[in-house]
């Protein structure tokens, strides 16, 4: 068993509006799933992506009106990453962050790849990291957008960092649990802490790596909006699902069992610093109750919701999204 990379994260926004406009609008991401949190109805459940909808190139949010703010620290994935082709590509969004006024850093070197920072409206804390032909996990198609050329756009989610107080546990269940292998560090852009730590699967490259920053100086993260909720890491086949539900649930880590999402079979577990993973396998995809092409323009449920549609829709604010 060989989990293959970054599945997708998931995050949490105030503003479902607001987090659209942002991530495809600004970012140009496709909206390839406009659903509901399956655990609260209550809660739109939104899904950018490449333009298929490929594993790997997701991330999402689920949308919680008048949530707090996040408040930053350990046991918390404290950066997502987008992908890009090449540096040129980092100087094609600098500016474009310029033009629309969105707070962002300059380009640094992460891992020995050249990365830009930013932040979304809920300061969500995102870096763009340029590939330049690096070998890996492969990236998927972009969203094509008049304003975007395509050979700058986003083609899948790179690396996350995991922030924590002591790393040793976190790194136990990373390589002893889920097969990770050390691939390297690099010095911290904080300053005067620990190297952060590089740990690869699969074909490795930045679609497959977890990052570790230990911080003991650091109170505990509180999860709010701009907040990562969970990381999903890729698992090819429901065979492999079921196997690794029983290698975790062998190993006594907190875990939810499997979980029928639809989309995809999930399974949740907490590592020892109280940091939320889920497994999740590739199939059957977004495009399994919508067609391709339109893809994300209604509110889809899926077979074991759609009977308890209308309560469900009259119990969800309404959400205008312009196209």
């Amino acid at each position: 068993m060989e989990l293959l990379g970054l599945h997708h994260v998931s995050i949490l926004t105030g503003k479902a509006e607001k987090n659209y406009e942002f991530y495809t609008k600004i970012l140009g991401m496709r909206l390839v799933k406009k659903t509901v949190n399956q655990d609260d109805t209550k809660s739109y459940h939104l899904f950018y992506a490449d333009g298929e909808g490929t594993p790997g190139t997701d991330i999402t949010f689920f949308d919680i009106p008048n949530l707090g703010r996040s408040y930053r620290g350990t046991s918390d994935i404290s950066y997502v990453s987008l992908r890009l082709k090449t540096t040129d590509s980092l100087l094609f969004w600098q500016e474009r962050f310029k033009q629309f006024g969105i707070e962002h850093g300059e380009i640094k070197k992460r891992a020995g790849r050249d990365t830009l920072i930013f932040s979304d409206f809920d300061g969500t804390r995102l870096i763009l990291v340029a590939d330049n032909g690096e070998k890996g996990v492969k990236g998927g198609g972009p969203w094509k957008r008049e304003d975007i050329p395509l050979e700058h756009a986003i083609i899948g989610l790179g690396p996350v960092t995991l922030t924590v107080g002591i790393a040793e546990p976190t790194i136990g269940v990373l390589t002893e649990v889920m097969g990770f292998r050390f691939a390297g560090s690099y010095p911290s852009p904080e300053g005067n802490h620990p190297d952060i730590l590089v740990y690869a699967t699969g074909e490795g490259g930045s679609g497959a790596e977890v990052h570790i920053e230990t911080r003991p100086d650091l109170p505990r993260a509180r999860l709010g909006r701009g907040g990562v909720h969970h990381v999903a890491f890729r698992i090819p086949n429901e065979e492999e699902y079921d196997q690794w539900a029983k290698h975790i649930s062998n190993h006594r880590l907190p875990n939810s069992g499997k979980v029928e999402r639809y989309y995809f079979k999930a399974f949740y577990f907490r590592e020892p610093n109280g940091i939320l993973f889920e497994l999740s396998t590739d199939q059957p995809g977004f495009a399994t109750d919508e067609p391709m092409e339109t893809m994300g323009q209604k509110l889809a449920l899926p077979p074991f919701l759609e009977p308890k549609r209308e309560e469900i829709e009259a119990k969800l604010r309404p959400l205008n999204l312009d196209s």
